[in-house]
């Protein structure tokens, strides 16, 4: 079966990759990030405390609140409301945490 015309096929495979990219985007399931919404993991630094050394810290707070959700750090922003996010170290590996005080690992 020889095919003489090639063109309809590839209309209909954009058109198909186009109505399901616009389908999926109209019912939420995808969501395009604004470079606003994104906050960069180099925006925060860990502050390793010394037992019986003081530190300091400003009295402003962030705009962010930590939250432990199922054992992963989340953090949510209080200023653009409804964005969330969760503490990724820099292998994208989730920033674990515990309900209390947090335990101390023997190696």
């Amino acid at each position: 079966m020889a095919v003489n015309n090639p063109l309809p096929y590839i209309f209909t495979a954009i058109g198909s990759v186009a109505a399901t990219v616009v389908a999926l985007n109209y019912y939420g399931y995808m969501h395009v990030a604004k470079p606003q919404d994104a906050l960069l993991l180099a925006e925060f630094t860990m502050l390793k405390t010394y037992e019986g050394e003081d530190y300091r810290l400003s009295l402003k707070p962030a705009e962010q609140v930590a939250q432990c959700v199922d054992g992963v750090l989340v953090l949510f922003d209080t200023k653009q409301q409804g964005l969330t996010g969760v503490l990724v170290d820099d292998k994208k590996r989730a920033v674990r945490c515990t309900q209390g005080r947090p335990e101390r690992q023997v190696r």
